[in-house]
């Protein structure tokens, strides 16, 4: 009978019977973890200030700080600011930049150099030593620049070839394949002159040690640029979250959407490997932690992946110069061990987080 097929009502016996779910703990607010982001941030960046190869007190590098005549001053303003104000906006650009990698190929283990982007900037470097016998720093700053972008453009372009921009898998495939090629090209020229293998040698390690801020205001404007266009994207990473074919269906103009995510990744990696050469992991990693922090949605996402880049590549400068004595040990070594124990144990705990 209908009456039958009623639900009984759940009197207190019946809800004492029921199974119970065991409460999730109540997370952090997003503005908190962002506000918490941001004094991890300052954190580090005390740290990389105070602490070094050359073992000078606190109290010195702070006066040092308000006076640079002051003794420690030299070592100080002359080393531990520049590579600190680097660490800063290198950090910051691989991590934003990999949010908005991983956002554009729906792929968790995209890295920015996955477009080809840290391979064009390599290779325009060695070109210049190979051809000019130059390894300036405004004329090295500005060869990396343009690698990357010509890089980004031929990536584009021939996935473009294949009308496959609704899909990431064609830019993706594409830049795997020009990156393979510009590799190829840059070991032929290093293996074909002693002074280019070099200059290749000091600058595909990756390295905060030795850099200078004579370039930093070029790179910041490029960074700075490619961050509006990250900021200009985040409506359609969140769309293409959803699938491409949903993200048509809500009227995102798919072309326009890639065009733009490639030109901030481009820009904000290029910024970030012509100061310091190619620094690998903090684009895979730091929008991972993130996700776990402030969920996947972009406009949390970007702003906290930049955080968490910044502190990561400051964090493990630091530790390069403490074990590494006086010979320091380059960032990109660090990051190498650290950054590849940290990915395995992300993945171990747990499946790696949903884009």
């Amino acid at each position: 009978m209908p009456s039958e097929t009623l639900k009984r009502p759940e009197t207190a016996a019946t809800a004492h019977e029921r199974p119970r779910l065991r409460p999730r703990p109540r997370a952090l607010s997003r503005p908190v973890v962002l506000a918490l982001l941001a004094l991890g941030v300052l954190a580090a960046t005390a740290l990389s200030l105070l602490l070094g190869s050359n073992l000078i007190d606190a109290g010195a590098v702070v006066r040092a700080l308000l006076d640079p005549s002051d003794d420690p001053g030299a070592v100080v303003w002359g080393s531990r600011v520049p590579r600190t104000v680097l660490g800063l906006l290198v950090g910051a650009c691989l991590g934003i930049a990999g949010a908005v990698m991983q956002g554009q190929t729906r792929n968790p283990l995209a890295d920015p150099g996955i477009f080809g982007v840290s391979a064009g900037a390599t290779l325009a470097v060695v070109i210049g030593v190979y051809v000019f016998g130059t390894a300036s720093v405004f004329v090295t700053l500005w060869l990396a620049l343009a690698g990357a972008l010509v890089a980004s453009v031929v990536v584009f372009g021939v996935a473009a070839l294949g009308r496959g921009l609704a899909s990431p898998v064609p830019l993706a495939i594409a830049g795997t394949a020009v990156s393979a090629l510009l590799v190829a090209l840059t070991s032929y020229l290093v293996l074909a002159d002693e002074t280019t293998l070099a200059a290749y040698r000091i600058w595909v390690v990756g390295s905060l040690s030795g850099r200078t801020l004579d370039g930093a205001g070029i790179a910041a404007v490029f960074a700075l640029v490619g961050l509006v266009c990250a900021a200009a994207n985040v409506r359609s990473l969140n769309s293409l979250a959803l699938g491409t074919e949903l993200a048509h269906g809500l009227g995102e103009n798919l072309l326009r959407a890639r065009l733009v995510g490639l030109a901030a990744i481009t820009l904000l990696t290029a910024s970030a490997v012509a100061v310091t050469g190619p620094i690998g992991f903090i684009g895979l990693t730091a929008p991972h932690i993130a996700r776990r922090l402030v969920g996947s949605d972009h406009h949390w996402l970007l702003p906290a992946s930049g955080l968490i880049g910044a502190i990561v590549l400051l964090v493990c400068d630091v530790i390069g110069r403490l074990i590494g004595g006086l010979a320091e040990v380059p960032v990109g070594v660090v990051l190498a061990v650290v950054g590849g124990i940290a990915f395995i144990a992300i993945v171990r705990r747990g499946r790696i987080a949903a884009l």
